[in-house]
């Protein structure tokens, strides 16, 4: 049986709602809560991608 990976359900969580904030931002029309946003998602991804491959490197995963 697989141990949850906390930390992934935090990441994917926060990405899954900073593309919620793009939608919202879409819908209000504002430029910077979609530019701001999808900066964040990027942040998010970067981090998470970061952190598996350490993972991975250290047998973690």
């Amino acid at each position: 049986m697989r141990e949850i990976k906390w930390v992934f359900v935090f990441f994917s969580l926060a990405a899954f709602l900073s593309m919620c904030g793009i939608g919202v931002a879409i819908g209000a029309q504002s430029v910077a809560g979609i530019l701001g946003c999808t900066a964040l998602l990027i942040v998010i991804m970067g981090f998470g991608f970061k952190t598996k491959k350490k993972m991975r490197e250290e047998g973690k995963l």
